[in-house]
């Protein structure tokens, strides 16, 4: 298996702008400062990867005005690149909210499960809501059923909640179109839907692992009554809502779409031919998602009633909460190209080679130190993705991609007190500090930890 042990690079890299201590020594010095802005003087990341970058630069030597182009090229190539998909995904998860489909497909399947089931059912829940949305809007959205399935089944709320959390987690660190994955793509130039297709295959015993199964321990170690702050009854049915085959196959549309895409890449060697050709245009991730989200115009939108003023308000709705999370990822982008212009991931790339160290676990820990450093997922994908693009050259497509789930895996690692979603998981189940680790950040590490070795098992026959 190839990936496993990093080969001699097969592409030219940027020359070292200074020695290798001195690169060391800024790349430490950066990330040590975004770590201390975002968690000691609660800066905003957007404004500490800015700050991250310029350091890089700047320690390394670099003119200021040069490190201030490489900054801004990365940024603009990242909001270009990774911006649009992430609004377009927001506006599509928005009209599955706003028109009762995500509750449609909530309750269709829970309905019909039994309660020795049910957690498997809140499993396979939270990675369908996950697909499309963000970890903390489908975490919301899925409370009150959470809620009502523990209160009807007489579960413990951690047995019936940590299952959907682990779905929705696996997807948002491993599955495109979902941000961290798309910049961890971007960086490495790794293909969507190869990834997508092993982000899908890595995901599911993931989910199966960190979510019923652990879940079962982890509701005999914490038990808490589900509260009674909302009533999903009436929740659920404040929405005339699309029928569940509809509401399903519209979530799946552009999944299937990218996914036929790298079937066809694979499977149809003459790159003129028509059907390879018009996948390939369906297939990508922009045109996958606007048509998308035209169709959820008409099954979402119009489907759940609403008029065309109304589906227009939805869907311009969605853009003011991802105005935060477009300005990291690009700016990360930005702290991503200072590295790579300083070459320091050439200096990565042939320290790696040389001590025969295993790349996609490599791009695991350094995930993972990120991780535990920042609190943020985000920040550990564009920071470890960033440090890894010297060393996936010479690398096989399938490889890149299997790098770029190593760093999802790694960014999900030991949620705790520096994570928003840590707090946003303690206060929606009535958790203590301590029965919050014991639950919601045992079940991030054994996900991260299962996802690694989904990826290395991969690794032997890609």
């Amino acid at each position: 298996m190839s990936a496993l042990v990093l080969p001699l690079a097969t592409t030219p890299l940027i020359d070292p702008v200074a020695p290798g201590w001195q690169l060391v020594t800024a790349a430490l010095t950066a990330i040590a400062l975004i770590v201390v802005l975002i968690m000691g003087l609660k800066l905003h990341p957007f404004l500490a990867l800015i700050a991250g970058g310029l350091t890089v630069g700047i320690v390394s030597g670099v003119p200021i005005e040069a490190v201030l182009a490489s900054f801004t090229t990365g940024f603009g190539t990242t909001a270009a690149g990774v911006g649009i998909l992430i609004a377009l995904g927001a506006m599509f998860a928005k009209l599955l909210a706003d028109s009762g489909g995500a509750d449609q497909i909530v309750d269709t399947i829970v309905g019909h499960a039994s309660p020795r089931m049910l957690p498997w059912a809140m499993a396979l829940v939270g990675a369908i809501i996950g697909l499309p949305m963000f970890f903390e809007i489908g975490l919301v959205l899925l409370m009150p059923v959470i809620y009502l399935v523990a209160r009807r089944s007489q579960l413990s709320l951690v047995t019936v909640g940590i299952p959907a959390l682990a779905g929705l987690s696996a997807m948002h660190g491993l599955v495109p179109p979902h941000p961290g994955p798309l910049v961890a793509i971007s960086a490495l130039g790794a293909d969507l839907g190869t990834t997508l297709m092993f982000g899908v295959l890595v995901a599911v015993p993931t989910v199966v692992v960190a979510g019923p199964l652990f879940g079962r321990l982890a509701g005999r170690w914490v038990v808490v009554p589900a509260p009674t702050r909302f009533d999903a009854d009436e929740a659920a049915a404040a929405a005339r809502r699309p029928a569940f085959g509809v509401t399903m196959a519209t979530v799946l549309l552009p999944v299937t779409l990218m996914m036929a895409k790298a079937i066809a890449d694979i499977t149809v060697d003459d790159a003129t031919d028509l059907t390879r050709r018009t996948l390939d245009i369906l297939g990508t991730p922009l045109v996958a998602l606007l048509i998308a989200v035209v169709v959820a115009m008409f099954t979402f939108g119009r489907g759940a009633g609403m008029g065309r003023a109304e589906v227009g308000k939805v869907v311009e709705g969605a853009l003011p909460a991802i105005a935060g999370i477009l300005l990291i990822v690009s700016a990360g982008g930005g702290f991503k190209q200072v590295l790579v212009d300083t070459g320091i991931g050439t200096m990565l790339a042939d320290w790696a080679t040389g001590a025969n160290v295993s790349v996609l676990l490599l791009a695991w820990v350094l995930a993972v130190l990120i991780r535990l450093a920042t609190g943020s997922a985000t920040v550990a994908t564009i920071t470890a993705s960033s440090l890894m693009v010297g060393l996936v050259d010479g690398l096989s497509s399938g490889e890149t991609s299997l790098v770029v789930l190593a760093i999802g895996a790694g960014s999900v690692f030991f949620s705790h007190v520096n994570d928003a979603g840590f707090w946003l998981v303690k206060e929606y189940f009535g958790l203590s500090v301590g029965q919050t680790l014991r639950s919601w950040s045992a079940m991030e590490t054994v996900l991260s930890v299962t996802g690694l070795l989904m990826v290395l098992l991969l690794g032997v026959v890609v």
